[in-house]
Parts: structure tokens; sequence; C-alpha cells
């Protein structure tokens, strides 16, 4: 049953809807863009030089004892953060050789140089503290704080999929609630933690619901909204998301002890497990399993609260009408429902096609991101207002991806965004080392302009995608290619760890695999005025006919109603056409013969059930009769309900998915018995 379908008799984007949205799924984005980005602020590295106790006791400012004790390397200008000076300072002091009428001559010059032994000074930020500091991370330990970064996106992939079993098993509104509860635990626990082994396992706990907590409200957001309003809907969640960053950067700034930031970005968010009262599931999604009377109970919320007035008598033919629809489909005696698994994204030709594609896509997407981000500090300036800009940088994104979507369409968009952000990823690469020597301001408009498509991309992808997948493993579909895609800040944090000179080829590769993502974005079929798919028949059916033409139009124009009625019956109607013409034995299958007589059509309602509005005109001679014959009745269906019967002609061949063109004039002589005079068919 297709739930778009319903929505204008409910309400498409109602004062229902509106308070959804804005009021719980915008903040159900918060927890995802906290938990994934304090953890660079809770681990970062300061600058750091050996200690040296003989000097510790001395009244020298720091320039003098680093100068002292530090070997300077010229080339970088600074000096070094793991090896100092290894000879008797204090005899040196006293002979007063190291000054030179007030000016220091420095070390003597046979000084030996050693690695730090005795620790290391941390310029700290007052009332600042690190992980790093407090467990001194750095130098030959100077990996673990990547190890936490590769840990967090190792443990995003695991969860990610797991949890997508349990976002289309369980429901939308459940697997939040699932995320956000050992979200919050792990979160709480980090600020606790006795030891770096321990913090580590509990940013493990984190990752682990990093970003499928995310996927949650995105998906519930465009899942209770019109085709019409699915691309404001995530240009909208999208916007919170950047919000979201750019108010991290604020905490971040105003609470500088790691602990304590742990805190302050986990006990907020304790307050929406109020929401479990208030949050709705999915109506799509409960429609799409089978579960009628809890859709039932939203649906009725949902039109009272947008003000749509519902016939008496609108639950009881929708109900009519997914009996209907499970009996056409060969699923009303089926007593256990279908669970659906990963390979069901990949057992058909065209949707395994578009599985691939998309997975191809995010791994691009967000493996580039992250190599972006990587060149922050190009910025100058601290790490806070590096932040800060960076979030800023994605909010003139969205006045470009508002009409280009509803104009140019999904695929075009994400072309064109992609096709930029790769560009500018390799111009940063090829700039960085000549022209940003002359003007530092080269560097930043090519990031700001590789984060503008980046971040642009980043909204048009999980939207197409949504819009892609059907709805009975659109949440299973979306979690495999975010899995995929997290592949790349896993990969990346290890690149980054062998030194800053080996960023110039990951970013090269990323960059062109960007644009091959973008030229691959042209094969996707267009989803602007498109029905969701619903059933893995109908996601196997969207795009499968696309010509070249297709695939190379731009600015896809709104369907007609009549024509988007007539798609949406296409595979419904096929289904009935078959179950007809298949010749099952009537015990199996018991209006299999419906078309062989005009007597036998009367057949339908004893095989449909009760629940209709079904009126007895049973011949006298028949009533009552014990002579093993049915009884004659006259039902009355909607003319969309039966309108394949005599406008269908494809069989299905035994034992075979496909369909065929076989008319049989003598079939067709039969069908076209029911003739749509008027808005209602009646079978008599």
């Amino acid at each position: 049953m297709d739930f778009d379908e319903i929505l204008p008799d409910l309400g498409e984007y109602g004062t229902y809807q509106k308070l959804v949205l804005w009021f719980l799924l915008l903040p159900g984005t918060m927890p995802c863009g906290f938990h994934a980005y304090n953890q660079l602020f809770m681990a970062f590295t300061p600058e750091h030089w050996c200690r040296v106790p003989d000097l510790d006791d001395k009244e020298l400012s720091s320039e003098v004892i680093k100068n002292l004790s530090i070997p300077y390397d010229d080339v970088s200008g600074e000096y070094s953060s793991c090896q100092r000076y290894d000879y008797n300072f204090s005899q040196y002091m006293s002979s007063s050789r190291y000054l030179d009428g007030g000016g220091i001559l420095g070390p003597p010059p046979d000084a030996k140089v050693i690695p730090c032994d005795n620790g290391w000074h941390y310029d700290l930020p007052e009332y600042s503290t690190s992980v790093v500091s407090d467990w001194d991370l750095v130098c030959d330990s100077s990996f673990y704080p990547t190890l936490a970064l590769v840990l967090l996106g190792a443990s995003g992939l695991v969860g990610n999929y797991i949890f997508g079993y349990i976002q289309d098993g369980c429901g939308r509104r459940p697997a939040f609630f699932i995320y956000l509860l050992i979200e919050s635990a792990f979160g709480i626990a980090t600020a606790f933690a006795p030891t770096f082994h321990w913090w580590l396992v509990c940013r493990v706990g984190v990752g682990f619901t990093v970003p499928a907590i995310m996927s949650t409200p995105m998906v519930l957001a465009i899942e209770l909204v019109g085709p019409g309003k699915r691309t404001y809907t995530t240009v909208i969640m999208n916007v919170a998301y950047s919000f979201t960053l750019i108010l991290l950067s604020g905490v971040a700034y105003l609470v500088r002890d790691w602990a304590q930031l742990s805190l302050a970005t986990t006990i907020p968010f304790l307050a929406f497990f109020f929401f479990w009262c208030v949050l709705p599931e999915s109506p799509r999604w409960l429609l799409a399993n089978g579960r009628l009377e809890e859709a039932e109970k939203i649906m009725r919320k949902m039109a009272r609260v947008n003000r749509k007035q519902l016939p008496e008598n609108y639950m009881a033919n929708l109900r009519r009408k997914h009996e209907i629809e499970k009996y056409m489909t060969g699923k009303e005696d089926e007593k256990v429902q279908r669970s659906y698994g990963v390979m069901d994204l990949f057992r058909t030709p065209n949707l395994c096609r578009k599985t691939l594609i998309i997975t191809f896509i995010w791994f691009t997407n967000t493996s580039v991101y992250v190599g972006l981000s990587y060149y922050a500090p190009a910025l100058g300036g601290d790490a806070y207002l590096n932040f800060f800009l960076a979030g800023l940088a994605e909010l003139p994104t969205y006045l470009f991806l508002w009409p280009s979507t509803e104009y140019w369409g999904r695929r075009w968009t994400l072309c064109f965004s992609m096709v930029v952000g790769g560009s500018a990823c390799v111009a940063t690469v090829l700039t960085q080392n000549v022209l940003s020597r002359l003007d530092p301001t080269v560097t930043l408009v090519l990031y700001c302009v590789g984060k503008f498509g980046i971040s642009a991309s980043f909204v048009v992808l999980p939207l197409m995608a949504s819009e892609l997948y059907p709805t009975v493993v659109r949440g299973m579909g979306l979690s495999v290619s975010a899995v995929a895609g997290m592949i790349g800040p896993i990969v990346i944090p290890l690149i980054n760890h062998l030194g800053s000179e080996m960023m110039v080829l990951p970013l090269i590769i990323m960059g062109i695999l960007l644009n091959l993502g973008g030229i691959f974005s042209l094969m996707l079929p267009e989803t602007l005025h498109q029905h969701l798919p619903q059933t893995l028949e109908e996601g196997e059916e969207f795009g499968k006919h696309w010509t070249m033409s297709d695939y190379c139009a731009c600015c896809p124009k709104q369907p007609s109603s009549m024509n988007g009625t007539a798609r949406k019956m296409s595979t419904t109607d096929s289904v009935l056409q078959d179950r007809l013409s298949d010749g099952a034995p009537e015990e199996s299958f018991p209006v299999s013969n419906l078309l062989k007589s005009q007597d036998q059509e009367r057949a339908i309602e004893d095989t449909l059930g009760g629940g209709r509005t079904v009126e007895d005109v049973s011949n006298p001679g028949t009533r009552g009769s014990d002579d093993g014959r049915q009884q004659h009745h006259r039902v009355s269906f909607d003319e969309s309900s039966l309108a394949s019967v005599g406008s269908i002609n494809r069989r299905r061949k035994a034992g075979s998915p496909t369909y065929t063109q076989s008319p049989s004039p003598e079939q067709d002589e039969e069908e076209h018995k029911l003739i749509p005079t008027s808005r209602k068919v009646t079978v008599v």
C-alpha cells in the first residue's frame, strides 16, 4: 500500500509534520554531531617539549629553557617536541658561558641529543586539559589519538550495519532510543575513564552509534511528508546538523576540560528520552510491514491535527484495499511476516546496480569530506575558530540546493556538487606548495569551495538514496552504503599519521574518485516527483527501462496525476492478471477461473473474505441450496481496483518472475465484460 497515495487525504506537510519535524526530529540530529566531533577537542595535541628537571627550579622563562635544553630546527623554524640536550645544566649555567652581554648563546656545542626521558611540558590554555597531556600521548605514543579516531570509525561501521537491521526490523522509533541509550551510557562513562585504555573503550562504545543515530531522524522525516516536501525536509535536517557543528565549537570553547566536555555533550540529551511519549513511528514503515492497526492510529491523529476531515468509512476502505492487495500479491495465506536481509539489495540486477553506485558515491563523499577536514589548520587561527568556520561554510550550500534539486533534479545537482568538490580538492593539493606561499587566501578559498561541494553532495546523496531504496529495505540500504563510506575515515587517519607530506597522494586520489562519483551519479534514475518504491519489486522496476535520453535529461517535469496513477497501478495490476491467468487449481486459488464464465465471477467474494460491502442477490432457486454451488453475490469495487482486468493483457511464464505479452482473443473478450461505465464497477 503506497503511503504517498494516502498522504493527500491526511496532509502532506501539515501542522502534525511541522511539529514533529521542528520539535522532535531536528533536535534529534544533535547527538550525532556532538559525539562525532567532540573527540577532536578532548584529544587535541598541544604544543609540548621535553621536561628537564634541572631547569624546573630555575627562575627562567620558557623561551630561555627551550633554548638551553631543546634542539631547534632551522628548516621548520620550531623546537623539537621529542628530543632534548643532555649535559650538566647546573655546571654549565654556573660558568656563565651561556651568556654574552645578556644574550643567550644556548647549549654547549658538544651537547648530546637524546629522546625525552622525564616527561613533557605542555603549552595549554588556561583551564584546559587534554587526554593527550593527561596520559602523555606524544612522541612514541602519538599514534594513540589516531588509533582512537580509527576505532571510532570502525565501531561506527559495525554499528551502522547492525542498526540497519534494528531500524528496518523493529521500527524507526525504537531504533532511535536504542542508539540514544547506548550513546548516553558510554558518553557519560568517558568522563570517568581512569586510564587511556578505558577511555578508548568508551569511545568505541560511543562510535558504535555514530552515524546510525543520525539516519533515524532523517529517514523518519522523509517518510512522514509527501514527495513535494522531501527536498525541503532533507535540507532543513542538514541545516540543523550544520548548526550543531557550530554549536559544538561554542560548547568546546567554553568547556575546556575534556572530562567536563564529555558530560556537557551527553547529559543534555538525556531529556530526549521524554520524546518516547510523542515521537511517532513511521506510518509508511508500518504499512509496508502489514501493521495496519498501528498505522491507523497515527494516520487518524495526523488527519485530526492537520484538520483534515476523513469519511466515516475511510479506514474501513483502507483495510479493504490492504486485504485486496495482499490477496492479489498472493500473501493472504502467509502466517509469518517476511524478513529482509542485505542480500535482497543485490538479488535483482537493477536494484543491485543502483545499490553499488550509491555505495561507491557514499564512499567517495565520506573520504573526501574527512580528507578536507585535515586541511582545516591551513585556515590559520585556533582550533575552535577553524571548526566554527568549517561549520559556517556549509550554510551557503543550502541556498544553492533548495532551488537546484527542485529544478535540475537530484542527479544533476549531485553530479555538479561532486565535480566541484573533487576539482577543488585536487586544486588544493596542486596549489598548496606554490600559490599558498604567495597568498594564503588561495588555500582558504579552495578549502571553502571544496567544503561547499562536499557539503552539497552529502545533502543530496542521502535524499536520493532514501528515494531509490524500497521502504522494506530502506534503512538497511542506507546503512550498507554508509558502512562502505566509513571505510574512508578509518584509513585516512592512518595515512595522515605517517606525515603531512603524504597527504598529497590520498587527496589527489580522493579528488579523482569524487569526480568519478559525479559521473556515476548520472547513471541513477531521477527521483524528483516520483513515488517512493515500497516493495522490492517496485524498487527493481524503478528506472529499469530508462534509455540513454532519459539519463541525459535534466530538469524533470512533474507528471500528471493520471500518469502517476497508471504507473502505481502497473505492478499491482500485473500481479492480479497473472494470478487470474495462471490456471491454478480452484482449491489453491479459487478465482483462477474467474474469467471463464460470468457465473464464476461471483466467487470473488468468497475468496476475498469478510470485511467487504456485499449485497446478497442470490437467485431463489439457488439460495440456501445444498448442491455444493457457491451463493451468488454482487460485490462493488472501486474502478481502480479492477481496472487492470480489462486493460492488462500480460501473462507471466510459469516459474519465471518476468512478464511477457501474450494476449488471447477469447480471454480479451471475457475480460472486457467488466466495463467501467461509471466511478463504480458492478460484478453481477
